[in-house]
């Protein structure tokens, strides 16, 4: 999947320069869009957002102070490539958690990755709509909504059989040319049990469980 020289570890006492950097919206936005597009100058970026090319061209410069990008190989003379230098950002939630930016920024990150997803689901919509994917890919693409019972070492080893899996089919997939970009988004997030009132019985606890998976 991604080698250490492709994934960049954010560490909030040494990064603290670079956590502030990705702390802006448009930022995190157009760093995901060199990722996922590949190289493109200021003026594509602001095509693509909506924004100005002044305001693009400044964000870019403050993502290539802190290295998260660098110049690309240019088209011609006229304007400036950038390009992703990795293919993952990540970091130690265990480290962030210890300070009140590292908490924001990771609140942030992961608000960021949802809205990826909203986006991304009404690009896959219009582009199976539009003829854009043949019939095999009708039925492996979806979202999945399961709420598992698991320990917190389980939840540890889920994720590293999904990263492992992931670098074997990747790959393994590398040089087909059928091969297509697949936003895959996973989440563990832990939920308390629901508090309840003085009046709540067990009985009504457990119904309003029951009810709960059931829309799940």
């Amino acid at each position: 999947m991604d080698s250490d020289e492709h994934r960049r570890v954010l560490d909030p006492e040494q990064d603290s320069g670079a956590l502030k950097a990705l702390t802006h919206p448009l930022r995190i936005r157009l760093l995901g869009l060199l990722r996922q597009d590949g190289p493109a100058t200021a003026s594509e970026l602001a095509a693509r957002t909506g924004e100005s090319s002044a305001s693009t061209s400044y964000h870019l410069r403050v993502l290539a102070k802190y290295a998260f990008i660098g110049e690309a190989e240019h088209r011609d003379g006229r304007e400036r490539r950038w390009r992703a230098l990795h293919t993952v950002t990540s970091w130690s939630n265990e480290s962030m958690e210890s300070s009140a930016a590292g908490r924001a920024f990771v609140g942030l990150a992961r608000r960021r990755q949802i809205e990826h997803l909203e986006a991304s689901l009404a690009r896959h919509e219009a582009d199976m709509a539009a003829g854009r994917f043949g019939q095999e890919w009708v039925e492996p693409s979806g979202i999945s909504d399961l709420m598992p019972r698991l320990t917190a070492e389980s939840l540890t080893e889920l994720w590293e059989t999904i990263a492992g899996k992931l670098e074997e089919l990747t790959a393994r997939d590398a040089d087909d040319p059928r091969a297509r970009h697949v936003v895959l988004l996973t989440a563990g997030l832990p939920l308390a049990p629901p508090q309840r009132s003085e009046g709540d019985t067990a009985d009504t606890a457990d119904r309003q469980d029951a009810s709960h998976e059931a829309d799940s």
